[in-house]
């Protein structure tokens, strides 16, 4: 089965790939530095905003 590279976008052949799903090391390595340095992001939604776009107050943990 012929897989695209991700990075390059080459065909290889899926068998004994060690780097799959990169064609090569060096592939895998510019993934892993896109990684590092902030390239790739995961979108997070944040649930410190009130639907309004407040942030919540803040309460107070100390009980004494």
């Amino acid at each position: 089965m012929l897989l695209k590279c991700p990075i390059c976008g080459k065909e290889r052949e899926s068998g004994e790939n060690r780097f799959r799903p990169f064609c090569s090391e060096r592939c895998k390595m510019l993934d892993l530095g896109n990684w590092l340095s902030g390239s790739y992001r995961i979108p997070v939604r944040n649930t410190d905003e009130d639907e309004d776009g407040d942030a919540p107050e803040k309460k107070d943990t100390d009980e004494e």
